[in-house]
């Protein structure tokens, strides 16, 4: 009961849908901006391609408050791009929710980025000339031939990336702060009720990130059952 209570407040409710709607955005921008970099590298070889393979990958391994201290050098408002935007456009992003969804897609962003990279290489060459032959420019040759024949596993990492966002901590609280109902999502919400020693809340919290990544951890996994 006492959890059952806990979900009906503004406490839980508002990190819950600013976590929704942050890793939301963030696994659309991670989706877009991954697969046009598993597409460049699975089809194109070029100098420096195994270095920019690493670097797409980093996120993966790299500590999370490293790479929140990398996006403040470069968003912060000391930052050249933050400082740019803060003279030509008014904009901060550091402590938004717009500055968590950037940090949440830096992490999610590996997870799309591999999928899809090994499922393009899966899709055979012969169908994306048999459609060359045919008049099909590059980009009607990748919506209609290849992204449709990888698109399971484009699917199975844009589900991953969601999970990975939706529980993203370090990088969101080096960027975004903590703030109660602007910057506090799901993840920083448990941190902050352990904090205080408001287990009801936490176990609340707790229970229902675990849900949803358990659900997401088992439609990936029948998907790419499914694919072979």
């Amino acid at each position: 009961m006492d959890i059952m209570h806990h979900l009906l407040t503004a406490q839980f409710m508002e990190p819950l849908l600013l976590t929704l709607k942050v890793a939301g955005l963030a696994t659309l921008a991670a989706t877009i901006l991954g697969i046009a970099m598993a597409y460049v590298l699975a089809r194109w070889r070029f100098p420096g391609r195994d270095v920019v393979d690493a670097v797409c990958t980093l996120p993966m391994v790299m500590p999370p408050t490293v790479l929140g201290y990398y996006l403040l050098v470069l968003i912060g408002r000391r930052g050249f791009l933050g400082v740019w935007l803060k003279d030509v456009f008014g904009i901060s992003l550091v402590f938004t929710w717009q500055g968590a969804a950037i940090a949440a897609t830096v992490v999610a962003f590996p997870l799309v980025f591999k999928s899809a990279r090994a499922a393009l290489e899966g899709v055979g060459r012969q169908f994306e000339d048999a459609a060359r032959t045919l008049g099909q420019g590059e980009l009607a040759v990748f919506l209609r031939v290849s992204l449709p024949l990888a698109l399971r596993g484009v699917m199975a990492g844009t589900m991953l990336a969601f999970a990975r966002a939706l529980g993203e901590f370090g990088a969101t609280l080096m960027v975004a702060g903590n703030l109660p109902g602007r910057t506090q999502t799901l993840s920083l919400a448990v941190y902050s009720a352990v904090q205080a020693g408001d287990d009801g809340l936490a176990n609340a919290l707790v229970i229902v990130i675990s849900l949803v990544c358990v659900a997401i951890l088992v439609g990936t996994s029948r998907l790419l059952q499914s694919q072979y």
